[in-house]
């Protein structure tokens, strides 16, 4: 039997309660004794700003290190707008990309048969979608420096964010990029500004050295971000693997997850380097937020972090079959029209939080 050590930062908002729902996924593994899952507990963001005054402990961090993966909720909310900068809900989480060095976020935009029309695009243009779009995390315009704001000689305030790339870390990033690309449909878009950004220069020769050093069997595309935003829209099954900088992949992910019907369906992973023993460093969220006006009611759509749990059994754990019943588990309740309020649809049925949940392991038992 084989045991891993999981450490749950649920967070604040709808992420306590789509937390609890992978808890229940996770208790239902453990009782079939093929993995155990131990899981540590801990606070972040808002919540540990109440607590701490700080939006995440050292301790927290030192035991994100330890842990075979973290599986995070979503952090923020209107309680904390007024908060210091930098122990801000968000900065828990920025901390924890950083000092675990993340850096390759993984951002899957599949649509699920059963919900092709929940989508904001026509059927025809979403059936059967399925984009990755690989944000690079852990530098550019959220991390350079200098980051700040000053006050001028006359009185004007004058904010800096400072966008800074090096070459190692865009060919770390982009070389995952193209391996995901090789065990997918084989094609990579390149998103970023070389037009008006000296970052976006030195991606693109960047990204163009590494295709034709080390992976010129793959299909490589150049492609403006903003122009990469209109063609999400305008046609995305044209897209296989997206690439791009810390930026502009949070803001395309964010568009991209509204092609699959809403934002609570979309889930993520942010990995590290293997280490020397071939472990790496992983988190795992869904891309939705702590949707407060929701929080607290049983209303929340707990798939994007039960998809992100999936994720965490395929990419920490190799645990390919078990990822893969979540992931049908989770088609097959869509398929008998199950819906929370985000996904609601004519006709189907809407449901809780709880009571997505339990259809999930419901299913998962039939496919067991």
């Amino acid at each position: 039997m084989t045991t891993k050590n999981l450490l749950f930062l649920p967070g604040d908002g709808i992420g306590v309660e789509v937390h609890a729902e992978v808890k229940r996924i996770i208790d239902w593994f453990n009782k079939r004794g093929t993995v155990t899952f131990n899981i540590d507990e801990g606070l972040v963001g808002g919540a540990c700003y109440d607590a701490h005054k700080v939006s995440i402990l050292d301790e927290t961090v030192d035991l994100a290190k330890k842990s075979d993966a973290v599986i995070f909720g979503a952090v923020g909310g209107p309680k904390w707008d007024d908060v210091p900068f930098d122990v801000r809900p968000e900065a828990g989480l920025l901390r924890l990309r950083k000092d675990l060095d993340l850096f390759a976020n993984l951002r899957p935009a599949i649509v699920y048969p059963a919900l092709a029309d929940a989508s904001s695009l026509k059927r025809d243009h979403v059936e059967g979608l399925d984009i990755l779009i690989l944000r690079e995390l852990t530098g550019g315009t959220y991390f350079g420096e200098p980051k700040e704001i000053v006050t001028l000689e006359d009185g004007q305030k004058r904010a800096v964010d400072t966008t800074v790339y090096t070459t190692s870390e865009i060919e770390r990033i982009a070389a995952v990029g193209f391996e995901l690309a090789r065990k997918r449909s084989n094609k990579v878009h390149s998103a970023e500004k070389r037009n008006v950004m000296v970052a976006g220069v030195l991606w693109n020769d960047t990204v163009t050295a590494l295709h034709k050093k080390s992976f010129s069997d793959v299909e490589l595309h150049h492609i403006l971000a903003d122009n990469c935003a209109m063609q999400l829209i305008r046609w995305p099954k044209q897209f296989d693997v997206i690439v791009t900088d810390n930026l502009f992949g949070d803001v395309l992910s964010d568009e991209a997850s509204m092609l699959t019907g809403s934002l609570g369906m979309l889930p993520s992973a942010s990995l590290g380097a293997e280490d020397e023993n071939g472990k790496r460093a992983a988190l795992y969220e869904p891309v939705h937020g702590t949707a407060p006006d929701i929080a607290g009611q049983n209303k929340a759509n707990p798939i994007a972090m039960i998809a992100s749990f999936a994720m965490a059994l395929r990419y920490s754990f190799d645990l390919g079959e078990e990822a893969q019943m979540v992931e049908t588990a989770i088609s097959n309740v869509l398929d008998k029209g199950l819906r929370t309020g985000d996904i609601m649809q004519d006709g189907m049925e809407e449901v809780s939080t709880t009571a997505m949940g339990q259809a999930v392991i419901t299913e998962m038992e039939a496919l067991s």
